[in-house]
């Protein structure tokens, strides 16, 4: 449900719902709405919502059911990081 992952994400960023309100530029009360279900937010703040917790919107939207690392901002060099450590856990696991 929209509603129980946005309140997962803003409470996994340490953010109230005043906060995040603030971060997106609505009310506390529309945050709020969100979360219970009585409205959603547009695609405006969807797109919002994603960019500011890290993830995409079909993750809001409850569409995926896989994590993901997002990379944007690091330099090639951690991202080849990321890479090799992901290799080297699915190799183990391949292991075991």
């Amino acid at each position: 449900m929209i509603s129980d992952n946005i309140k997962r994400l803003r409470e996994n960023a340490g953010l109230s719902q005043a906060a995040l309100a603030r971060k997106l530029g609505v009310t506390r009360a529309s945050v709020n709405a969100w979360e219970m279900e009585l409205s959603a937010p547009t695609a405006q703040y969807l797109i919002a919502l994603a960019q500011l917790f890290h993830t995409t919107t079909d993750d809001i939207l409850g569409l995926e059911s896989q994590e993901q690392i997002v990379l944007r901002g690091m330099n090639e060099q951690e991202k080849r990081l990321v890479y090799d450590l992901i290799s080297y856990i699915t190799e183990r696991k391949d292991e075991e």
